[in-house]
């Protein structure tokens, strides 16, 4: 899988890709992970990339052009399975798109700044606008860098423990993960259930099962 990241603030996402899972899986040649810098696609000696919207209102706008002439370079080299643009008012990321995710071989993501982005940008050249939440971000590079942890982890060979993953909250069911213990069996006067003690492994699981659910009712309510 590749993905390219198209940003303003590439630096930003350095950290994130230099560290843990995503670090392990460029390593191991799983994923090809690349980052430009918008701002060398920009008009001009001062290399521009926004202006003040049109119709007035605070803010700036990330002009069309940078964003065309970084795409077309991009296209003219590969075919992309997704052109991606993470916004607040997108579709809500979730575990099931994650997987999807994991089938595609090319991506591009666009991480907005300052107002927002020329709307002709999410009209002809986006093919899914995502969201992280409904709360507002300085711009989408962190939002990026969540969905891309999310699909990094699901892909095989970087996680060696299967069973692990298919364990995690929303994998099954959409169903949340139980909660979870380790030694000692009792710290403080706070102990582990006994029946995770037990080795009944039918009770253990109708358990995990129900305590599950429980935890997905009180999301739900």
């Amino acid at each position: 899988m590749r993905i390219d990241i198209v940003s303003l603030v590439p630096e930003i996402l350095h950290s994130p890709f230099s560290n843990s899972i995503i670090k392990r899986a460029i390593n191991k040649g799983l994923i090809d992970i690349y980052v430009h810098d918008l701002r060398k696609y920009g008009l001009g000696k001062r290399k521009k990339v926004d202006d003040y919207p049109y119709g007035g209102g605070s803010g700036m706008v990330i002009r069309i052009e940078p964003v065309y002439q970084c795409f077309s370079k991009l296209l003219s080299e590969r075919n992309y399975d997704e052109k991606i643009f993470m916004t607040p008012d997108g579709k809500l990321f979730s575990q099931k798109y994650a997987r999807t995710l994991t089938g595609k071989k090319n991506i591009i993501i666009l991480c907005g700044r300052y107002k927002g982005i020329d709307q002709r940008i999410r009209d002809y050249l986006i093919s899914r606008e995502i969201s992280i939440g409904n709360y507002i971000l300085s711009g989408g590079e962190l939002a990026a860098a969540v969905v891309i942890e999310s699909v990094v982890r699901l892909l095989p060979g970087v996680i060696q423990n299967k069973d692990s993953i298919l364990t995690d909250s929303f994998q099954k069911e959409s169903l949340i993960a139980p909660p979870i213990y380790t030694r000692p069996v009792v710290y403080k006067g706070w102990s582990v259930p006994e029946i995770l003690l037990s080795g009944h492994h039918k009770k253990i699981k109708d358990w995990f099962y129900q305590k599950s659910m429980q935890i997905k009712r009180k999301l739900d309510s």
